[in-house]
């Protein structure tokens, strides 16, 4: 079968097709024919070492794919095969590998997918989904003013909606550029910031009369954590989950403590038990099977073009989530 991997640290031009000889499911375990894999940022990060783990070489990305089971292993029920299922290698023993033609993985684990739900749309529901949905979890945003910062992205598209549909008495979007405010906007926030300079805290706090947000969920790091700051209100939550892109330095923390603000963290893989990440899983499949969530594709490439699809995510310009199809 056919995968990519990388076996130098560099840019997207690292990721590279190999052939590989095709996985077996062992006992317990079923074979997925992949039909999505999903990309996210943190492999992006990761191929060019400047993630918070810098991987094994050679290293084969992929931590989420939807497909049809093709075979199953010992002790595994035979009704399975031929099923529509999504397979979320992150919480697997094998976490990687999902840019392939095939995996394998725990049949434990698979999450039946709705034929009103697309291979597609399940990879986006997986990761990125699951963290804005425990985002949401882990600090609740009923009856308060919150901030989305990359709204028109994987996570930030699906967190302006399950905010809104959670009671948030307004969401603000940031996002960069036209096109990603109007995506944002046409998701349900009810205002949106260009943060295409640094004066957009500012615009923030205009819109809160003069407060800033109650919460922001930082999915982002880097310089923008610093920024977001100056965007959230006396008394408010900086929920971070940038892992690897930390952008405070003490005297941010200092201020946060004068104006009785709180650093959370947060992190999806602690809190998913096989029986939480089904049940979560299954919750946002529903959604977005019944209409009530609606997912962005921002891009399709073919499994030989992953590189182009790190390209896209590498210079910021992706909206929703982008996906290869083996």
């Amino acid at each position: 079968m056919k995968a990519v991997q990388f076996s130098r640290f560099g840019g997207p031009e690292v990721l590279e097709i190999v052939e590989l000889p095709a996985p077996v499911p062992q006992a317990g375990e079923v074979l997925v024919r992949v039909h999505a894999a999903g990309i996210n940022f943190f492999e992006v990060l990761m191929r060019a070492d400047r993630y918070a783990v810098t991987p094994q070489l050679p290293m084969f990305p992929g931590v989420e794919v939807a497909g049809i089971v093709e075979a199953v292993g010992e002790g595994v029920d035979a009704a399975l095969l031929g099923r529509r299922v999504a397979a979320p290698l992150f919480a697997s023993q094998r976490p990687y590998g999902g840019y392939a033609e095939q995996v394998t993985i725990s049949a434990d684990l698979t999450v039946p997918l709705p034929h009103d739900v697309s291979f597609e749309e399940a990879t986006a529901l997986m990761a990125q989904g699951l963290t804005a949905l425990h985002l949401l979890r882990q600090s609740p945003p009923e009856g308060r003013t919150v901030l989305v910062p990359a709204a028109a992205g994987g996570v930030g598209s699906l967190l302006v909606q399950l905010a809104k549909a959670k009671g948030a008495a307004k969401v603000i979007a940031a996002a960069g550029g036209a096109g990603k405010i109007e995506l944002a906007l046409s998701l349900g926030a009810d205002a949106a910031v260009d943060y295409i300079g640094s004066d957009w805290p500012a615009r923030v706090r205009a819109l809160t009369g003069g407060e800033g947000a109650d919460i922001i969920y930082d999915t982002v790091g880097g310089a923008l954590t610093a920024l977001s700051l100056q965007a959230l209100a006396p008394g408010g939550e900086l929920v971070f989950a940038a892992l690897g892109r930390y952008g405070l330095e003490p005297s941010d923390l200092e201020a946060m403590i004068g104006r009785n603000q709180s650093l959370r963290g947060f992190a999806l893989l602690p809190l998913l038990s096989p029986q939480v990440l089904r049940a979560s899983l299954s919750e946002l499949f529903q959604l977005a099977a019944s209409g009530r969530l609606r997912v962005a594709i921002g891009g399709r490439f073919p499994l030989g073009h992953a590189g182009e699809a790190h390209r896209l995510l590498d210079e910021r310009r992706s909206t929703g989530k982008v996906v290869l199809v083996p």
